[in-house]
Protein backbone atom coordinates (compact mmCIF):
# COMPACT_ATOMS: atom_id res chain seq x y z
CA UNK A 1 0.00 0.00 0.00
CA UNK A 2 1.68 3.29 -1.37
CA UNK A 3 1.86 6.23 1.39
CA UNK A 4 -0.39 8.99 0.70
CA UNK A 5 1.75 12.13 1.59
CA UNK A 6 -0.04 14.11 4.53
CA UNK A 7 0.98 17.65 2.36
CA UNK A 8 -1.28 16.12 -0.15
CA UNK A 9 -4.48 16.48 2.26
CA UNK A 10 -6.23 19.18 2.92
CA UNK A 11 -8.43 20.14 5.75
CA UNK A 12 -11.67 22.30 5.54
CA UNK A 13 -14.74 22.77 7.54
CA UNK A 14 -17.80 21.11 6.44
CA UNK A 15 -21.60 21.68 6.39
CA UNK A 16 -24.69 19.65 6.02
CA UNK A 17 -24.12 20.19 2.24
CA UNK A 18 -21.12 17.50 2.42
CA UNK A 19 -23.16 14.60 3.86
CA UNK A 20 -23.48 12.75 1.30
CA UNK A 21 -20.04 12.26 1.28
CA UNK A 22 -19.57 12.17 4.75
CA UNK A 23 -21.98 8.73 4.79
CA UNK A 24 -20.47 7.36 2.06
CA UNK A 25 -17.33 6.96 4.33
CA UNK A 26 -18.90 6.14 7.42
CA UNK A 27 -20.60 3.09 5.39
CA UNK A 28 -17.17 1.57 4.44
CA UNK A 29 -15.41 2.76 7.23
CA UNK A 30 -17.73 1.26 10.24
CA UNK A 31 -18.88 -2.43 9.82
CA UNK A 32 -22.68 -2.28 10.56
CA UNK A 33 -21.43 -5.42 12.75
CA UNK A 34 -20.35 -2.75 15.59
CA UNK A 35 -23.12 -0.33 15.63
CA UNK A 36 -20.76 2.30 15.56
CA UNK A 37 -22.20 4.48 12.76
CA UNK A 38 -24.50 7.09 12.48
CA UNK A 39 -27.59 7.66 10.64
CA UNK A 40 -27.60 10.67 7.89
CA UNK A 41 -30.54 11.88 10.16
CA UNK A 42 -28.80 11.83 13.43
CA UNK A 43 -25.62 13.63 11.79
CA UNK A 44 -27.98 16.44 10.20
CA UNK A 45 -29.95 16.51 13.72
CA UNK A 46 -26.30 17.06 15.21
CA UNK A 47 -24.29 19.93 12.56
CA UNK A 48 -26.51 23.15 13.35
CA UNK A 49 -26.18 23.00 17.24
CA UNK A 50 -23.88 25.23 18.75
CA UNK A 51 -20.36 24.28 19.20
CA UNK A 52 -20.50 21.59 16.44
CA UNK A 53 -18.39 20.97 13.39
CA UNK A 54 -17.74 19.41 11.29
CA UNK A 55 -14.18 18.49 9.40
CA UNK A 56 -13.32 17.32 5.93
CA UNK A 57 -10.18 15.52 4.98
CA UNK A 58 -9.71 15.62 0.95
CA UNK A 59 -6.88 14.98 -1.63
CA UNK A 60 -5.87 18.51 -3.23
CA UNK A 61 -6.90 17.19 -6.53
CA UNK A 62 -10.19 15.64 -5.78
CA UNK A 63 -13.12 17.35 -3.98
CA UNK A 64 -14.35 14.25 -2.12
CA UNK A 65 -13.45 13.36 1.16
CA UNK A 66 -11.52 10.95 2.47
CA UNK A 67 -11.67 11.27 5.82
CA UNK A 68 -14.11 13.41 8.62
CA UNK A 69 -14.55 14.26 12.02
CA UNK A 70 -17.37 15.64 13.67
CA UNK A 71 -17.06 17.41 17.57
CA UNK A 72 -18.55 19.88 19.40
CA UNK A 73 -17.07 22.21 22.36
CA UNK A 74 -19.41 23.46 25.08
CA UNK A 75 -18.12 24.34 28.61
CA UNK A 76 -14.23 24.04 28.77
CA UNK A 77 -14.85 20.77 27.15
CA UNK A 78 -14.50 19.16 23.82
CA UNK A 79 -15.89 15.74 22.88
CA UNK A 80 -14.68 14.14 19.53
CA UNK A 81 -18.47 12.69 18.32
CA UNK A 82 -16.88 10.62 14.89
CA UNK A 83 -13.82 9.84 13.31
CA UNK A 84 -13.44 8.62 10.33
CA UNK A 85 -11.25 7.49 6.78
CA UNK A 86 -12.07 5.70 4.08
CA UNK A 87 -10.43 2.12 3.91
CA UNK A 88 -8.44 2.66 1.20
CA UNK A 89 -6.88 5.48 2.67
CA UNK A 90 -6.26 4.12 6.18
CA UNK A 91 -3.22 3.69 8.06
CA UNK A 92 -1.77 6.94 5.45
CA UNK A 93 -2.11 9.64 9.06
CA UNK A 94 -5.47 10.77 7.54
CA UNK A 95 -7.29 9.89 10.87
CA UNK A 96 -3.79 12.07 12.90
CA UNK A 97 -4.91 14.58 11.33
CA UNK A 98 -8.11 14.98 11.31
CA UNK A 99 -7.12 13.97 14.98
CA UNK A 100 -4.67 16.66 15.76
CA UNK A 101 -6.79 19.71 14.12
CA UNK A 102 -9.80 18.47 16.27
CA UNK A 103 -7.25 19.38 19.27
CA UNK A 104 -6.00 22.29 18.22
CA UNK A 105 -9.55 23.62 17.84
CA UNK A 106 -10.25 22.57 21.01
CA UNK A 107 -7.60 24.30 22.52
CA UNK A 108 -8.15 27.74 20.28
CA UNK A 109 -11.93 27.62 21.74
CA UNK A 110 -10.41 27.39 25.14
CA UNK A 111 -11.19 23.51 25.77
CA UNK A 112 -9.47 22.21 29.08
CA UNK A 113 -10.37 19.07 28.11
CA UNK A 114 -11.12 16.47 25.37
CA UNK A 115 -12.52 13.44 25.16
CA UNK A 116 -13.94 10.31 23.24
CA UNK A 117 -15.18 6.82 23.20
CA UNK A 118 -14.60 4.41 20.94
CA UNK A 119 -15.51 0.35 20.65
CA UNK A 120 -13.57 -1.80 22.86
CA UNK A 121 -11.25 -3.17 20.05
CA UNK A 122 -11.44 -0.58 17.26
CA UNK A 123 -7.60 -0.25 16.21
CA UNK A 124 -7.92 3.74 16.49
CA UNK A 125 -7.59 2.85 20.03
CA UNK A 126 -3.34 3.33 19.42
CA UNK A 127 -3.70 6.69 17.46
CA UNK A 128 -5.88 7.88 20.47
CA UNK A 129 -3.41 6.72 23.07
CA UNK A 130 -0.27 7.91 21.00
CA UNK A 131 -1.81 11.49 20.90
CA UNK A 132 -2.27 11.66 24.63
CA UNK A 133 -5.48 10.64 25.74
CA UNK A 134 -6.24 8.08 28.87
CA UNK A 135 -9.16 5.71 29.51
CA UNK A 136 -11.36 7.43 32.12
CA UNK A 137 -14.59 5.16 31.74
CA UNK A 138 -16.18 2.05 30.37
CA UNK A 139 -19.79 1.85 28.82
CA UNK A 140 -20.70 -1.76 29.05
CA UNK A 141 -22.68 -3.04 25.88
CA UNK A 142 -22.53 0.97 24.42
CA UNK A 143 -23.03 -0.39 20.94
CA UNK A 144 -25.29 -2.98 19.60
CA UNK A 145 -24.23 -4.34 15.72
CA UNK A 146 -26.59 -5.51 13.40
CA UNK A 147 -27.26 -9.35 14.88
CA UNK A 148 -27.64 -8.13 18.16
CA UNK A 149 -24.01 -8.40 19.69
CA UNK A 150 -23.40 -5.94 22.24
CA UNK A 151 -20.18 -4.10 22.60
CA UNK A 152 -18.47 -1.82 25.24
CA UNK A 153 -16.91 1.44 24.93
CA UNK A 154 -14.17 3.04 26.06
CA UNK A 155 -14.04 6.58 27.12
CA UNK A 156 -10.83 8.71 26.55
CA UNK A 157 -9.84 11.97 27.68
CA UNK A 158 -7.01 13.95 27.47
CA UNK A 159 -6.31 17.36 29.38
CA UNK A 160 -4.51 20.23 27.19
Amino acid sequence: MSSVPTEAIRLAPGNSTDLTGVMSIMTAAFSPRFGEAWTRSQCAGILPMTGVSLMLARNHDSPQPVGFSLFRTIGGEAELLLLAVAPDRQGRGIGRLLLDQFIKQARASGAARVHLEVRDGNSAIGMYRRAGFAAVGRRQNYYRGDDGRQYDAITLACEL
